[in-house]
């Protein structure tokens, strides 16, 4: 990873772990990093939970550094938040962490993580049929079986990793007006075959 894309991500430890993971703190945090700062009230009214739900959470994720104020937004007492990283990388020794806590912080995260990806997908499957058919024709929803060693799978979803950060650099401006945002969902796992 270079040191601007470090910069770019929080690297996840046993404490932040455990103040992230919480189903209605990663929505929050979600929505932040995808769709722009926003109130707590805003949060609620998207989210369907109550203003004082989003408050109270949105100052959990702060106290761990994954939110902050913004203050180039908002009139008096209105307080905006914006996500403080881009991402979030998770470190695989915190399933083998000695704490329990921490294991099953780890276990809700990666169950959290996998229901919010099943859920944009059951949303764009919903709506394509909203969109132009050059974004309906570029979209994909595949599934590969290959049989592979550990070291290969590994170096196979960094390559995958690099391809999809190179386009970052890509990315057009605001004015091109045919530009959206495009969720990636990369999952890689091995099955038994027994």
């Amino acid at each position: 990873m270079s040191e601007s894309e470090d910069r770019r991500y929080r690297r996840l430890d046993p404490r932040s772990l455990r103040g992230l993971a919480h189903p209605l703190r990663m929505r929050l945090l979600s929505t932040l990093r995808h769709d722009g700062p926003a109130t707590a009230s805003q949060l609620a009214e998207k989210l369907g939970e109550s203003s004082g739900a989003t408050s109270y959470h949105l100052r959990q994720l702060a106290v761990h550094g994954f939110v902050e104020d913004d203050p180039e937004r908002g009139k008096g007492r209105e307080r905006w938040w914006k996500a403080a990283e881009e991402g979030t990388r998770f470190d695989d020794s915190l399933f083998d962490n000695p704490d329990p806590a921490v294991r099953g912080a780890a276990d809700l995260f990666m169950h959290e993580i996998a229901t919010h990806h099943t859920e944009e997908v059951g949303t764009w499957l919903g709506t394509a049929h909203d969109w132009p058919e050059a974004w309906r024709r570029s979209s994909d929803l595949s599934d590969f079986t290959l049989r592979l060693t550990p070291a290969q799978a590994f170096e196979l979803n960094a390559k995958l990793h690099d391809l999809i950060e190179s386009y970052t650099e890509l990315a057009p401006g605001p004015e091109a007006e045919d530009a959206a945002q495009v969720r990636m969902h990369l999952h890689s796992f091995p099955r038994s075959t027994h």
